[in-house]
């Protein structure tokens, strides 16, 4: 019938259309919306006075704080720069207006939803954490500061609720934009590839740059903030070297908020991708996006609020715990081996993210659009412009690091130190090229892996799976050994770097793994750029696809959606090598916080003992519970839109012939509530599993004169948890990518193509994977980190 229209000159967008929307009123947040009614010159004012007085907080610190409040500061005017020039694209014609517009009705209603629930979850959780501070017993370094257990209380507390508001602010930037390039997209693909590949790139870019530049600033001024009111270094005060254990709640509010709207957001986006793809691909035979399929705005919604405010959130949370867990380090070593002036060391990782704007803004520039129409060559296809971007920002950031070394972690006790931090550093910008080399090379449908699971699926649905689990479990090969070498090496280089304590022994060694850490995310802008053009450039399809745009355009959405599903594969790859070495630096930082607490020495964790023996089974256990809970919360909300598919076919039988209009809005409304329930079962598992750990073996150790159990069962629980986890992560994010490109190989008419018995099989797999990449896995990583916050933050009441 459609083929029919066309040739008649009428076509499905000529018909009367609305989308329903979700949306009861505005779901702009309340701090914008109050910004918004502000006098413009009173807004420049106040903006020019908080400025003032950040830098006046910042120049009573460190010239060091300044320079990072200057870096951030331009990066949110190159941002917004980045905003305009997004904006001034054009929308396209009307049909794709309207679709973009209900998409993002229905995006910016889930978001307020959203974090209307986790908001109150976190001022739950706040009060619990005031309430365990408030009676914790405190450190030496505390009671010889003066610091009062509630200043540490407020202090805590406050860090955890600003740490939250910045995530879910991350989180909202990241929607916001995808919301309104993604039309601008596919306007832009009817005139040229590049010019569409451009607009992606350079929308990502303004999301990835102000979460970055918030994640810094936010740690920055909270640092210079509590500097300047606790008076530190004055005598009689806290030591400088004491103050980054205070910005810890930070980290674990940035967790809390990342854990859920990656798990509520996951939810929505593949139950409802599951959802329309059974129903329309597998039984009705209509193609992705079709506009006759109920589910598909639904759908194109998830792509927003799963992969863009979810990962805005996981980022943001991913270089606020790196740089806490480094300064702590950075702070304990400088401690040992009393360095004179340690701000270097504490503040370095602050300065190696202000570079990070900067080599990441960069590369964002360096990809340019041409006036050539048409389909990228494919001696220049979208993945290789997107690499040399890459490749131009890891060589900046190479420079940039050595700089930052020899600034900042030069000492006259060891003046060959800072060259052996450098080539830390390196070690980590090696891996993390190296993460995002083999996620693509077991992704991507240019290499074998992934054709050899397309091939399986010409033989049926169960090959099918049989080779995706197989692929998925290999991936994990690989990237555990790029880890493991990483670790030492930093290690070693760290240890050999001539720092050494009082006793003459070598310290740098975590230092070490956390420098090599910071130079695996000192590329992190440029990573999340890419990591955003995904589902920017998958919602562009979508939207070609229901405004019945020619197959030229498709053609070159396809393109591009398939070059998004290999950068967002990539970039998961990359968050979970992050999460593995920011989860060993947070766990040393534990063991170091439970140690000041106790007043006891806690340097190793004996698993011979079977209580701690146990904690690590507990800890393997809850990986894979919480995985398990994640999947089947897909499975369960995908099952109510399947069956509200079926029955709007059913009973309006003229939808697939184009007569009657789908109901868009029960379909987003069944998934937006389900999914919101769905989040609370694995997302309370993961708060409170480690808490009643670690309180019923300190009551069993109390018990049997064990005064450390607690904390050695919980820290136990962490080191299997994240090892578990890393390998989990990389099985499901990797089996999922390639199950998903494997279906996209295949209709590019390869195996038969479109409707061919392979392609059924390949939707299965992409439907089995679905859960794995954007749910399970990505959740995963950004628990392992969770975890480790959790237990920094809750040390006293395992003691």
């Amino acid at each position: 019938m459609m083929e029919e229209d066309m040739e008649n000159g009428r076509s499905y967008q000529e018909r009367p259309r609305t989308f329903s929307t979700v949306r009861s009123k505005s779901s702009i947040p309340l701090v914008f919306r109050l910004l918004m009614r502000i006098n413009p010159r009173a807004l420049v004012i106040f903006s020019l006075l908080v400025f003032s007085g950040v830098l006046y907080v910042g120049a009573s610190t460190s010239p060091i704080v300044v320079f990072v409040f200057c870096i951030c500061t331009l990066s949110l005017f190159f941002s917004l720069y980045l905003t305009k020039w997004v904006l001034a694209k054009d929308e396209g014609p009307p049909e794709m207006s309207e679709i973009s517009d209900a998409i993002r009705d229905g995006a910016e209603g889930f978001f307020r939803t959203q974090y209307g629930t986790i908001s109150k979850m976190a001022c739950i959780l706040a009060f619990v954490i005031l309430g365990i501070y408030l009676f914790r017993t405190t450190t030496p370094q505390q009671e010889a500061s003066g610091l009062g257990r509630a200043t540490s209380a407020y202090i805590t507390v406050a860090s955890f609720l600003l740490g939250a508001l910045c995530s879910g602010i991350a989180g909202f930037v990241g929607m916001w934009v995808s919301v309104r390039a993604n039309v601008r997209v596919s306007s832009a693909a009817r005139r040229s590839a590049r010019e569409a590949l451009q607009i992606a790139v350079r929308a990502g870019g303004f999301s990835a740059i102000v979460v970055v530049c918030m994640a810094v600033f936010g740690v920055a001024i909270l640092y210079s903030v509590f500097y300047v009111w606790l008076g530190v270094d004055a005598p009689g005060s806290m030591k400088v070297t004491d103050l980054p254990l205070l910005l810890v709640g930070y980290g674990f509010g940035a967790s809390f908020v990342a854990l859920f709207a990656q798990l509520g957001g996951g939810i929505y986006t593949k139950a409802a991708d599951v959802g329309a793809d059974l129903v329309g691909k597998v039984e009705q035979g209509i193609p992705e996006d079709d506009p006759r399929n109920p589910a598909v705005i639904a759908d194109l919604v998830g792509d927003n609020v799963g992969d863009c405010a979810a990962r805005g959130a996981d980022l943001f949370e991913s270089i606020a715990a790196e740089i806490i867990s480094a300064m702590i380090l950075g702070g304990t070593m400088a401690q040992r081996c009393k360095i004179e002036d340690p701000s270097g060391f504490i503040l370095f990782p602050l300065v190696v993210h202000s570079f990070d704007l900067v080599v990441s803004s960069v590369g964002i520039l360096s990809i340019r659009g041409t006036r050539d129409s048409g389909l990228i060559s494919p001696i220049e296809d979208p993945m290789s412009i997107m690499q040399k971007g890459y490749s131009v920002t890891i060589m900046l950031a190479v420079v940039t690091f050595g700089v930052s070394t020899r600034w900042l972690l030069y000492t006259e006790q060891a003046p060959s130190a800072w060259l052996n931090f450098a080539l830390c550093g390196l070690v980590g910008i090696i891996t993390a090229y190296a993460f995002v080399w083999i996620s693509k090379y077991y992704t991507d449908y240019k290499h074998e892996p992934v054709r050899l699971l397309a091939l399986s699926s010409s033989t049926g649905h169960g090959t099918n799976i049989i080779a995706g689990v197989s692929l998925g479990l290999e991936s994990t090969a690989l990237p555990v050994l790029v880890i493991s070498v990483a670790i030492i090496s930093a290690y070693w280089l760290g240890q050999t770097s001539g720092l050494v304590d009082e006793s003459g022994n070598p310290t740098g060694g975590l230092f070490g793994t956390a420098v090599a850490t910071m130079g695996m995310l000192s590329t992190a802008g440029y990573v999340l750029t890419m990591d955003m053009f995904g589902p920017i450039a998958d919602n562009a399809g979508g939207i070609v696809e229901m405004s019945q745009q020619p197959e030229s355009v498709r053609e070159i959405t396809d393109v591009l959606d398939a070059v998004g599903n290999t950068t967002k594969a990539t970039t998961k790859g990359f968050a979970i090598g992050s999460a593995a070495l920011a989860s060993f630096l947070l766990f040393s930082a534990y063991m170091d916080e439970v140690a000041s607490f106790a007043q006891l020495p806690f340097k190793e964790v004996d698993i011979a003992v079977p209580e701690i023996f146990v904690g690590g089974l507990l800890g393997s256990m809850l990986i894979f519970l919480f995985s398990a809970w994640a999947c089947s919360a897909v499975g369960k909300t995908a099952q109510e839109v399947v069956n509200e598919v079926r029955r709007q076919f059913i009973e309006r039988p003229g939808i697939m012939d184009y007569k009657e209009k789908p109901d868009y809005g029960r379909c987003v409304a069944i998934v937006a509530s389900a999914s919101l329930r769905e989040m609370i079962r694995p997302g309370a598992l993961a708060i409170i599993s480690p808490m009643a750990v670690g309180v019923i073996f300190r009551i069993l150790g109390h018990s049997t004169g064990q005064p450390l159990l607690g904390a050695k069962v919980v820290a136990s629980m962490l080191m299997f948890a994240t090892v578990a986890g890393i390998l989990m992560a990389l099985f499901l994010n990797t089996a999922g990518g390639a199950w998903d490109n494997a279906k996209k190989y295949i209709e590019t008419g390869a195996l038969g193509g479109k409707g061919s018995e392979s392609h059924k099989a390949a939707v299965t797999g992409d439907t089995v994977g679905d859960p794995f990449k954007d749910t399970a896995g990505p959740s995963l990583h950004v628990l392992i980190k969770m975890l480790a916050t959790i237990t920094l933050v809750m040390a006293p009441i395992f003691l």
